[in-house]
């Protein structure tokens, strides 16, 4: 039996039996994984219901001597917080907000931070004091910034002092902002300092009562068109959502230490790095790390006793071009990953390098685990895995109804006639897009998939990225993951490029290995097209190949195919 604090959760699962969880005041049961009623408490605050109990459980030596959070830099810095610690500084940080900062309850406030130990704790203060989080990349530039200012109408900011110029550059046009907020050693004119002030607070705080249904969380989502949408997040969502997904697909309990290597301004730092983690009594693993470098990811594992380690499918699509096999990673038992697909030659080169399997979720800022490989289960290379309670998936036509098994459609998460607590609560101030995001029964993530007999989800593409030459329909995944088969190719990504003829064709942008950029460009394209017409449908070989230095890549290391696509078909434009 595995226990969470402090209430009881019953999982009755086809696949798994009957599993008993506790969680704070959580969920009554779930009767399977296709079909689940669910009580929600009329409040929950994860900072009180959660970390605190985890704290109270490890000051009565209840629970293994494993800290909260962990994070450490290149220059050998280390923080170190136990629960305890974690609660009395989150309470000193909520008191900064509501105090110095002047913010309410409800109020919203932007963090654009580095991987640095106060945004953890700026998490936390905000739960505690009814304050509304809106993470942000440190990668956004002076016009996103303006941008999310209005658009969220944002009371306060907090950022780093490297980006308080870019802050301080649009703010004539930010009416809304009260106070600014900085992270750093140095003081800032107009700017309150974080540190300054954390060190005269109090650390008597009295937690908000938050409703479940209460905005916890906002998040800027980029669509296919116009500007990205916030997507709204409650305190039950996220905070009681990951719980099983924690559990059963990140395989985390109180003696475990987690390293996700996301960027804060991505959902996925709040999935593997908040909510997940810390629901099961894990510890937060972080290293500062600005860039990812294959050989300080190896050497962290090597060095620290890390047992359960995510991040992208590119970087461990890196890391194994690196080598691991000349690494030991002692304390390391699951790996898992999420954000795009993984190309089964990776999963097979990690298992061969480390001797484990990495474990794929999928989901989107909108929900919370959809699809995983759990622990125990069949992994079938390739495929996303199964439903995760309480989410009942099923791929759907244009029209929401469910299609036969093994042929492609939507993948949809089934919202009618009950809504799962775990979805967001809305595209805030854009009732047209909440709506239309539903069609009959079911929630429409945007990618297209199958599913196979055993109920194996398989990724296809996002739907603006499926590829139609002469009426053939391609995804990028599957030729991507052909291409990589070859020793040739390091990265590569792959869109639809426009002909004349067949209205549009494959077109593979491919970083070389450095063993063959002095090989014959026109022979080697004809090689690699050869070589995806071997391994796949011979319609779906890159009927164009560009060789290119890099690939473009968000700040968590997400191929932006979407630039790429825009390129290609731009040319036309100006042709």
């Amino acid at each position: 039996m595995y226990l969470f604090p402090s209430c009881t959760l019953q999982l009755k699962c086809k696949a798994n039996g009957s599993l008993w969880l506790r969680t704070s005041q959580i969920i009554s049961y779930y009767e399977s994984i296709n079909q689940c009623k669910k009580e929600l408490p009329e409040y929950f605050n994860f900072a009180s219901d959660v970390l605190d109990e985890w704290a109270r459980l490890e000051k009565d030596g209840r629970k293994p001597a494993n800290p909260a959070f962990w994070w450490v830099n290149d220059e050998g810095q280390e923080v170190k917080w136990s629960f305890e610690e974690l609660g009395s500084l989150s309470r000193k940080a909520a008191n900064v907000l509501s105090g110095a900062c002047g913010l309410q309850r409800g109020d919203r406030v932007i963090a654009v931070l580095p991987r640095v130990p106060e945004w953890w704790l700026l998490n936390v203060a905000c739960m505690r004091a009814g304050i509304v989080l809106i993470p942000g990349t440190s990668q956004l530039t002076a016009k996103d910034i303006s941008y999310r200012l209005q658009a969220s109408k944002a009371k306060c900011i907090i950022t780093s002092d490297t980006l308080a110029p870019a802050v301080e550059s649009v703010l004539p046009g930010s009416q809304f902002l009260k106070s600014k907020l900085i992270v750093g050693q140095g003081s800032r004119d107009g700017w309150l300092n974080l540190k300054e002030l954390l060190e005269v607070a109090s650390a008597d705080h009295q937690c908000v009562k938050t409703r479940s249904q209460d905005p916890m969380l906002i998040y800027f989502t980029s669509g296919t068109t116009g500007f990205p949408k916030m997507v709204e997040q409650s305190h039950s969502s996220y905070g009681i959502g990951f719980a099983i997904s924690g559990r059963y697909w990140m395989n985390l309990t109180p003696s475990d230490i987690m390293w996700n290597t996301s960027d804060t301004g991505w959902v996925k730092a709040a999935w593997s790095s908040v909510f997940a983690p810390w629901i099961c009594g894990s510890c937060v693993f972080v290293h500062h790390m600005p860039q990812f470098k294959s050989e300080v990811i190896a050497e962290t594992l090597s060095r620290y006793p890390i047992t359960t380690f995510c991040t992208a499918p590119t970087a461990f699509r890196m890391l194994v071009q690196h080598d691991v096999s000349r690494y030991k990673f002692p304390s390391l038992k699951h790996c898992v990953t999420g954000g795009e697909a993984l190309n089964p030659e990776v999963l097979a080169k990690w298992k061969i390098q480390t001797g484990l399997d990495i474990h794929e979720g999928y989901g989107q800022t909108e929900t919370v685990t959809i699809c995983a490989n759990m622990k125990g289960m069949k992994i079938k290379p390739g495929s996303l895995g199964r439903a995760v309670p309480p989410y009942d998936v099923q791929i759907v036509d244009e029209q929401g109804a469910v299609v036969p098994a093994g042929e492609e459609g939507t993948i949809g998460v089934r919202v009618q006639p009950t809504r799962p607590f775990c979805m967001f609560s809305q595209y805030l101030d854009n009732p047209e897009k909440t709506a239309a995001s539903v069609r009959g029964d079911f929630y429409l993530t945007g990618d297209r998939g199958t599913m196979d007999e055993e109920g194996y989800v398989w990724f296809v593409g996002r739907a603006d990225d499926i590829i139609n030459s002469a009426g053939y329909r391609i995804g990028p995944f599957e030729v991507e993951s052909a291409l990589v088969q070859h020793p040739a190719v390091s990265d590569v990504a792959v869109v639809s490029s426009p002909d004349p003829v067949r209205g549009e064709v494959v077109k593979a942008f491919i970083v070389l290995a450095p063993a063959f950029v002095s090989h014959d460009p026109e022979k080697l394209i004809h090689e690699l097209q050869q070589h995806v017409k071997k391994v796949t449908a011979p319609y779906k070989y890159p009927r164009k190949v560009e060789f290119v230095q890099e690939l473009p890549k968000t700040a968590t290391g997400k191929i932006q195919r979407k630039v790429l696509k825009n390129k290609e078909w731009a040319r036309e434009r100006q042709q």
